[in-house]
């Protein structure tokens, strides 16, 4: 069956699956090999539970005539979603980086939906199998899609952009994420700036933050919508930004006063600001957008255990990040402050020195509380009175299971494997 009859039989589906857990009434499923597991052994499950048509790769699992064999399931849906996505002719906003992805995604998000129709990639579905679901998720009423890309080596990004041909782009940051599967700083900007590439070919229009060096350098072939802090010659200007501890960006007609922390929040909402001027969108709906936008999932939350001010960003971590919001932490007013830091994933041999750099970054803090959380951690740790160094989990919350904490500003920052919200159940 070829990739236009497939998606004729699409059409007639509700939605795609690629896991009976979730499957849902008359959709497609498609049966996508894992390293554990082979989905084509659920090909029957999948139709007694309501899927309308299966895709499978191997023949021993054919069920009936809606049974679909392919010679490559993941390469099917990839190619399904790039037909679908010609299929649709909408414009689409591409957004990558290695910092502020998924909340730049939600902010611009919430602005364009002020006045148009669209659909966003949920969650961080940003690879090889996230985007051609996005893709699949976008229908004739949607008028805008925004597809979130995540990399972790190069090719991965020209590779996304192949398949969602974006209209416009945008690449949040270039700093020190997934070190070891680019090769280093330099690695992680060619990755990244393949989007860049895709844009120049086609013609198409790149959202640039003038406060970002690389991002004026990597674009000066690209038609290009600019954003900056009292910068004179931008698309769109922003007088001011402060942040204590909610970000608020001051424009020339209007302010906004966002449920975000830190000043790194700022170039996020900036990018959804100026994206949404690009579009057309009013400032009073733009104003009311990201104002009312308020951080899930362990991404910068604000929480409060008793009498304790409790800053969560617990959903990922890396070099650049952890830095930033180790900087926005120490700038807060109140003086009775406590990190709890966890290991930073995946930097290859760059990682001995990324943890010495944190440590080294709050050296100097006496008064600070510093809880530090992993075997990275813990094998470089040194000796001070406030610098507390655990090689598990389990072991710091021993620890601080015993401990009361009164009237304290807690940041709590770690990689996604460290799992450091579970830090809440012992902050009593």
């Amino acid at each position: 069956m070829d990739i236009k009859d497939l998606h004729s039989l699409f059409l007639k589906c509700t939605s795609i699956s690629i896991d009976t857990r979730k499957i849902e009434q008359s959709s497609m499923f498609f049966a996508i090999k894992g390293d554990h597991f082979d989905a084509n052994t659920f090909a029957a499950e999948a139709l007694q539970k309501g899927a309308l048509y299966v895709i499978i790769d191997n023949r021993s699992f054919y069920v009936s005539e809606q049974t679909i064999y392919v010679e490559n399931t993941l390469k099917t849906l990839q190619e399904l979603a790039k037909f679908h996505r010609n299929y649709l002719k909408i414009p689409i906003i591409a957004l990558t980086g290695s910092n502020g992805k998924t909340t730049t995604k939600e902010l611009i998000n919430v602005v364009l939906e002020k006045k148009f129709i669209t659909k966003a990639t949920v969650g961080n579905y940003n690879n090889h199998i996230g985007v051609p679901l996005t893709l699949l998720s976008f229908n004739s009423t949607t008028q805008i899609g925004i597809v979130e890309m995540g990399a972790n080596h190069k090719k991965e990004i020209e590779f996304l952009c192949d398949l969602a041909q974006p209209n416009y782009g945008y690449i949040t940051n270039f700093g020190k994420a997934h070190l070891e599967g680019f090769g280093g700083i330099d690695g992680v900007i060619e990755g990244k700036s393949e989007m860049y590439q895709y844009l120049i070919k086609n013609n198409s229009v790149v959202f640039v933050n003038l406060e970002d060096p690389i991002q004026i350098e990597k674009s000066q072939l690209l038609t290009s919508y600019t954003f900056g802090i009292n910068k004179v010659n931008a698309d769109v200007n922003v007088t001011n930004i402060k942040a204590n501890p909610f970000v608020e960006i001051h424009c020339r007609s209007f302010v906004i006063k966002s449920n975000l922390l830190g000043l790194y929040n700022a170039n996020n909402i900036n990018a959804a600001l100026a994206i949404g001027k690009f579009f057309g969108v009013p400032n009073f709906d733009i104003k009311e957008a990201l104002e009312s936008y308020i951080p899930a999932n362990n991404r910068s939350q604000l929480l409060y255990r008793e009498t304790n001010q409790i800053i969560l960003d617990a959903y990922n971590a890396n070099p650049s990040s952890m830095k930033v919001a180790i900087e926005n932490f120490l700038q807060l007013e109140n003086q009775n402050k406590i990190l709890v830091l966890g290991d930073m994933f995946e930097l290859g041999i760059e990682s001995d020195f990324e943890h010495k750099e944190i440590i080294s970054m709050v050296a100097n803090e006496e008064k600070i509380s510093c809880y530090f959380v992993g075997l990275n951690f813990f094998k470089n740790k040194v000796k001070k009175d406030n610098f507390y160094f655990f090689e598990s989990f389990e072991s710091f919350a021993q620890q601080i299971s015993a401990t009361k904490f009164i009237d304290n500003s807690i940041l709590i920052k770690g990689s996604r494997g460290m799992a450091l919200e579970r830090t809440l159940d012992f902050i009593m």
